[in-house]
């Protein structure tokens, strides 16, 4: 591992999307700035979804999206890695192909070797050139804690675009990644983490969601997003608004990384954690048969975290089987159920 001398964490309190604003701030502020429409703008920051689609022609639409956050791991190279897969995702998301990115990097020149920045910067480019995406400059200041992310654009045929507002009564939710990163960086970063734990977020988090991408496009899917600062409970409420629906969540069905449970009995539960259950309260019902542990998980902020994809019913096993063939999607799961829209747009059990 490169760097080893200097520890990204200690520069960050919340660090990946653990950092970003709480949900609920964030909507409110939102609501009270006014947006041009053009019938051009296909999907945009109304329905809260991963990015932005601006149709060019009858066959070429735009997905544009930005992403950056502070450290999420120890390691500038892996920091990278995740930080771009992150920023990737939301194009994924939205069923289409990355083609450009710009890097957009905060670094305290002063206070920590800028050979730690190119390592970070190496590290995208890492992700970049994995997604076959191609990086056209970017933009870097000084900031006292480093940050980096990337802005990017994508592509995708206007009548296949994913939108969290696709979600359809009687379809299955299948999850692409285990839950947890956000209990196990916490961990680490309180020495509570066995190392392999950690190791095992770190690969999940640098993985990225090109196959559920593709998948969703092979099987139809119209209804999806990304799980990240918001949590499983988060994300997956605001799908369920969008579509006028209520989706049922099974938290035993939950897919996990190693140690997740014994790192909640420890009581490690991030501060997000409580952010996203307040922001989702009115909304969720959390039924009794829901264990507490069951409840931290759902809403666990997640950092590049993996694909809530609403599958027809007779379209579920043929996706779960080319995920988990695929050698790297081994604990995907179907999690819950889609149904006629109730007193609540989610409820958890």
């Amino acid at each position: 591992m490169k760097n080893k001398k200097f520890d990204l964490l200690t520069t960050v309190e919340y660090g990946g999307c653990s950092a970003k604003l709480a949900p609920k701030e964030l909507s409110e502020l939102l609501s009270g700035i006014p947006l041009l429409k053009n019938a051009n703008v296909l999907v945009d920051i109304e329905s809260h979804d991963d990015a932005g689609v601006y149709k060019i022609n009858d066959d070429m639409a735009l997905v544009v999206t930005t992403d950056f956050f502070p450290p999420v791991c120890s390691d500038p190279f892996q920091f990278g890695q995740i930080a771009a897969a992150n920023s990737l995702s939301d194009v994924y998301a939205m069923g289409g192909k990355p083609l450009l990115a710009l890097n957009i990097t905060m670094f305290p020149s002063q206070n920590i070797p800028l050979e730690v920045l190119k390592e970070i910067l190496l590290g995208g480019q890492n992700k970049i050139d994995e997604s076959g995406c191609f990086t056209m400059g970017g933009h870097t200041i000084d900031d006292a804690i480093p940050k980096y992310g990337l802005a990017v654009v994508g592509t995708v045929h206007p009548d296949k675009v994913v939108t969290n507002a696709g979600v359809k009564v009687g379809q299955k939710l299948i999850l692409t990644k285990p839950l947890g990163t956000g209990i196990i960086i916490a961990a680490q970063r309180l020495e509570l983490c066995e190392q392999s734990s950690y190791e095992a977020a770190i690969e999940q988090m640098m993985l990225l969601n090109d196959i559920g991408g593709d998948l969703m496009q092979k099987y139809k899917v119209t209804g999806a997003t990304d799980v990240t600062g918001f949590g499983l409970m988060g994300h997956t409420m605001k799908m369920a608004e969008a579509s006028g629906v209520t989706i049922k969540l099974d938290s035993k069905s939950f897919p996990l990384l190693p140690d997740v449970e014994s790192l909640l009995e420890m009581g490690c539960v991030p501060g997000a954690t409580f952010r996203n259950i307040d922001y989702c309260k009115e909304n969720v019902l959390i039924k009794d048969s829901c264990s507490m542990s069951g409840k931290m998980i759902c809403a666990d902020a997640q950092t590049s975290g993996g694909l809530i994809m609403a599958v027809d019913a007779e379209n579920v096993q043929l996706v779960l089987d080319e995920l988990h063939l695929s050698g790297v999607h081994a604990q995907a799961a179907v999690v819950g159920e889609v149904v006629e829209q109730g007193e609540y747009f989610m409820e958890l059990s």
